[in-house]
C-alpha cells in the first residue's frame, strides 16, 4: 500500500521556531556591491603603493622622482637657452647645448615612464614628498608652489630675472653660479632616487645623472674660476 506523500522538509527543520530563525542569503545586488568594494580597495592599495602589475604606483619614489626631476630639468633647460643667447664663449655655448639636449631627452624619457605606468604626468602628493623629511620643508603646511620653489638647487624667480637681464661676462658668471647650485640639487635628488627606487630603469637614469652632473659641476667650477 502506497505511503501518503509528505511535504519536503524545510531547510531549517528541527530548529526551535521560537528561538531559531532561518538566515537569509545575500541577494545578488548585495553580493555585487561587496565584490565591487573589495576590488576597489585592492586596486587603490596597489595604485598608491606598488601595483600588482609590477609598475610603480602613484605615490612611489619612482613616480615622484620622474615628475619632480622633470620640473627641475625644465628650469636647467631654460637657463641654458638664456646663456646660449647671451655669450660668445664657445665652450660655454657647448656646455649649454649639452644641458639642453640631454635634459630635454631625459624629460621625455621620464614622461614616457609615467605613461607606461598608467599614471598622470602630475601627482596629487606635494612636490618632493617622495624624498621624505627634508630640512626646511614641511610638506604638510607648504603649498605646491612653495614646495616646488624649495626643490634642491632651484633658482628663484629673482635670480631668473637677473639672468634674463644680464649680458656678457656678467651673464656667464651668474649662469655658472646658478647652474652649479642647480646641478648639486639635481645630484641630491638623483641620489635620493637611488636610495628609494627599485625600478631598474629609474635607478640607471638616476645614476647617469649623478655621474654626468657631477662631471659638469667640476667643469663649470673651473669656468667660473677663470672669470673671477
Amino acid at each position: 500500500m502506497a505511503q501518503p506523500a509528505t511535504a519536503p522538509e524545510a531547510p531549517w527543520a528541527g530548529a526551535d521556531p521560537h528561538t531559531d530563525s532561518p538566515k537569509p542569503a545575500l541577494g545578488r545586488p548585495a553580493l555585487a556591491i561587496v565584490a565591487v568594494l573589495g576590488l576597489l580597495a585592492a586596486a587603490l592599495a596597489g595604485f598608491f603603493l606598488n601595483r600588482a602589475d609590477g609598475h610603480p604606483g602613484n605615490s612611489s619614489a619612482e613616480a615622484g622622482f620622474a615628475r619632480d626631476m622633470s620640473t627641475h630639468h625644465a628650469q636647467a633647460v631654460e637657463m641654458a637657452f638664456l646663456i646660449r643667447d647671451r655669450t660668445q664663449d664657445e665652450d660655454l655655448r657647448r656646455m649649454a647645448f649639452d644641458i639642453i639636449t640631454s635634459q630635454q631627452q631625459q624629460i621625455g624619457q621620464m614622461s614616457a615612464w609615467l605613461t607606461l605606468w598608467g599614471l598622470p604626468q602630475t601627482g596629487t602628493d606635494p612636490a618632493m614628498s617622495w624624498m621624505g623629511d627634508m630640512p626646511g620643508m614641511d610638506h604638510g603646511s607648504m603649498s605646491h608652489g612653495e614646495a616646488m620653489a624649495s626643490m634642491p638647487g632651484i633658482a628663484s624667480s629673482e635670480d631668473m630675472a637677473k639672468l634674463t637681464a644680464a649680458k656678457g661676462v656678467e651673464a656667464e658668471k651668474l649662469f655658472l653660479q646658478l647652474m652649479i647650485a642647480h646641478h648639486k640639487g639635481g645630484v641630491e635628488m638623483a641620489k635620493a632616487a637611488l636610495d628609494r627606487a627599485k625600478e631598474p630603469a629609474v635607478r640607471n637614469l638616476a645614476q647617469g645623472m649623478v655621474n654626468a652632473q657631477s662631471a659638469e659641476i667640476e667643469t663649470m667650477t673651473a669656468m667660473l674660476a677663470q672669470r673671477e
